[in-house]
């Protein structure tokens, strides 16, 4: 689909997912802030819009097999995806990520004091994550996943214990909020995981780590606040239509 500076920049990463990289290597936020246009989150970064059009339209030719529309594929597919790809990589990261900011805290606080900030945030974020991705998958996720099946088959919709489904929904966005707020702030201590000249490869590679992984979580937040919520509330919303 074309891309255009009026285009928000979800509508960008859900239509042509070949496009997250460049949005990510500008450092446009396509996830938590993902209403805005291509022009206005442009505009707020001191981007030229269109070098960063130019690079989109380029990335967006890649052949469509490369990237899954997940915009397209069922609830229960997506749902599955997240969790098995980035729900995984989230724990397993963050046990690592823990053990390198501890040994780097250790040996480096007194000439580097930021990273005591650095760790402490870290771990609220795990706590965060941990508590966020239980919820996810033992109650809305599943129910997303009950939902659709029952659409499909032309069945009455289970009513959930929480009301609507709309509930979960603004609480786990509203997580992905703080979530996001944790990593900005470690992203200005550590100065866009800049590790300083005297870091050792521990000290570089913990950084290197959190970079990689605000990407990912970037990429998590993105599927679900843009791509499988409003899905998930529309289909709620069409239910209750013909009921």
């Amino acid at each position: 689909m074309p891309i255009s500076l009026d285009k928000t920049v979800s509508e960008i990463a859900t239509e042509s997912p070949s496009c997250i990289p460049v949005l990510e290597n500008w450092g446009i936020d396509y996830c938590c802030g993902g209403q805005k246009s291509l022009e206005q989150a442009c505009r707020d970064r001191d981007l030229s819009g269109n070098q960063v059009l130019e690079q989109l339209e380029k990335a967006a030719e890649r052949p469509a097999e490369d990237f899954t529309r997940w915009d397209t594929a069922k609830l229960a597919d997506l749902a599955r995806h997240i969790v098995s790809r980035h729900h995984v990589y989230v724990r397993q990261q963050l046990v690592r990520l823990e053990q390198l900011g501890d040994k780097v805290r250790r040996k480096h606080a007194q000439a580097h004091p930021e990273v005591n900030k650095v760790f402490e945030l870290l771990m609220t974020l795990r706590d965060e994550l941990s508590m966020h991705m239980m919820k996810e998958e033992q109650i809305l996720f599943p129910y997303i996943a009950r939902m659709e099946h029952a659409a499909e088959a032309g069945l009455s919709i289970p009513a959930p214990a929480f009301g609507t489904v709309a509930n979960p929904v603004r609480q786990m966005i509203n997580e992905h909020d703080d979530a996001s707020s944790l990593l900005t702030a470690i992203r200005k201590l550590t100065q866009a995981y800049t590790a300083p000249a005297d870091a050792c490869v521990s000290y570089s590679t913990f950084y290197a780590g959190l970079k990689e992984f605000e990407s990912d979580l970037h990429q998590h937040i993105h599927l679900e606040n843009n791509i499988l919520f409003p899905r998930a509330l529309k289909l709620e919303e069409q239910a209750q239509a013909k009921a």
